[in-house]
């Protein structure tokens, strides 16, 4: 009770350091997830304390083994959400404990935690609410293939016709969230292909989206669940979703 009491008092009236945590979605990333674990741990940034919140969606592998060994703070789903459940899942934990800011990071390695100040930075900076990191500002290091680079420029068009934002890289999913992005995405959050949904939706309840140039890695191991035709089935069904809300934002007035 002691510790809980602790804990509470800690996440509530730290006034002087931000309290940020790192959401991890896992699912089968036993290739993956102890490297990048180890390369969290130095992270740091000025009055900031950081949590790193794994998230184990369903593995069939052997990733909550290597979490049970090598995290002492994890989230272990009792059944597989998808990407956006897993996700939102960490979002309800910042949302429960009161952390300032929630950054999203795969756990394939592929995003740098060296880049997690450029994001905190913007933030401060611009006073976002949601912050994207995006590897099509300065085109540098992997920058996925063809045919989804392809999707990617036709679902950024289709977000700024939709919001009138423009958005350099709307897949990507090394993103921050302040308290407010939190507490709106801890009530509805995009369950399949959340990352497009989400910037628009986002728009559309009036909060504040800026983007900054990340450094991004190819997987460390493992297969992208997006390639080949998959990358078409993909950009079709995201634009789908992307009419769907804007149309539910006309016709409800929400």
């Amino acid at each position: 009770m002691l510790k809980k009491f602790v804990f509470w008092f800690q996440t509530n009236y730290n006034l002087n350091r931000s309290k940020v945590l790192i959401i991890i979605p896992c699912y089968n990333e036993g290739q993956n997830i102890v490297p990048l674990l180890n390369e969290l741990k130095p992270l740091s940034f000025e009055n900031t304390d950081f949590t790193i919140l794994p998230v184990n969606d369903q593995s069939t592998d052997n990733t909550l083994a290597l979490l049970k060994k090598n995290s002492t703070n994890f989230l272990n789903l009792p059944n597989n959400l998808g990407i956006g459940g897993a996700v939102q899942s960490g979002i309800k934990y910042a949302e429960r404990y009161g952390f300032d800011y929630a950054i999203q990071m795969d756990g394939d390695g592929q995003h740098p935690p060296s880049e997690v100040p450029l994001l905190l930075k913007e933030a401060l900076h611009s006073g976002c609410d949601i912050c994207l990191g995006s590897r099509y500002m300065k085109w540098e290091g992997f920058q996925s293939t063809a045919m989804r680079r392809l999707g990617i420029r036709v679902l950024n068009t289709l977000i700024r016709l939709t919001t009138g934002q423009k958005i350099y890289d709307c897949t990507s999913g090394y993103r921050l969230f302040n308290r407010r992005a939190i507490n709106l995405f801890a009530e509805y959050y995009p369950d399949k292909y959340p990352e497009p949904e989400v910037i628009v939706y986002a728009k559309l309840k009036g909060l504040k989206i800026s983007e900054v140039p990340v450094f991004m890695r190819d997987r460390e191991g493992g297969e992208s669940s997006i390639s080949g035709l998959s990358s078409l089935y993909y950009m079709i069904k995201v634009s789908l979703a992307i009419a769907f809300i804007k149309l539910s934002f006309v016709f409800t007035k929400k």
